[in-house]
């Protein structure tokens, strides 16, 4: 069977699930499909439950070059919202502080871009998959457990600038591994003299892999219903 035998699935994952529902939900519909009791189903980079696009998902033994694939460039679509901070760096959580933003100019916003290119150091947010001290950070900070995350270094291959339309403006960003576009839309804001937090995120490329050439979860259940 070729799933057991190693297969890639490019998966256009949706709003609010977690990157755990998409490899849950691919893994037991296989196994109801073909009435097998085992396969392992796992994926190449994690997508917040906030943003959608594009996910690797292995299964059998493919999932042996799930690092490979983890380590391939991304690009994101990412909505950023100037005036206000939140503890989760996106929509997840409420505001914490509000800033002005009258001054931000859309030449103010290209400026401002040009100066994250290329190697920086981003501090992950504090709701994040990252361990510490063993326990997900992100399970931490629900707790209200405080949690000091480290700072790391990423690389910005490109940034551009999509559109403007304040409070928001869209850009595009083709990143490293490990690269958190919610910290980034962070110190975007400290970097135009405001506050920001991430408001839309859509994985569009991991490495030659694209969006466009994902399917939905209700089109891999069909191609599995009609096998």
């Amino acid at each position: 069977m070729e799933y057991l035998e190693g297969k890639i699935l490019l998966i256009d994952k949706p709003l609010e699930w977690t990157s755990f529902d998409v490899v849950n939900k691919i893994r037991n519909k296989i196994k109801r499909t073909f009435n097998i009791k085992k396969i392992k189903v796992g994926h190449a980079g994690t997508l917040d439950p906030l943003a959608t696009g594009l996910m690797i998902v292995c299964t059998g033994r493919e999932t042996k070059n799930i690092d490979n694939y983890q380590g391939l460039e991304k690009e994101y679509i990412a909505k950023v919202r100037l005036g206000a901070t939140t503890p989760s760096c996106d929509l997840e959580t409420e505001p914490d502080e509000l800033f002005s933003y009258q001054h931000v100019t859309e030449e103010l916003i290209r400026e401002k871009l040009s100066e994250f290119k290329g190697e920086i150091l981003q501090t992950p947010p504090v709701y994040s998959a990252k361990k510490i001290d063993g326990e997900r950070a992100y399970k931490m900070a629900r707790k209200n457990i405080e949690v000091k995350m480290r700072q790391t270094l990423v690389t910005i291959h490109e940034i551009e600038l999509v559109s403007v339309e304040l409070p928001d403006f869209t850009i595009r960003v083709s990143c490293s591994k490990g690269t958190y576009i919610r910290s980034l839309a962070v110190d975007l804001g400290k970097a135009l003299n405001s506050g920001a937090h991430l408001a839309n995120l859509c994985r569009t490329r991991i490495g030659d892999f694209m969006l466009k050439d994902a399917i939905s979860i209700k089109d891999f259940e069909e191609i599995l219903d009609k096998a």
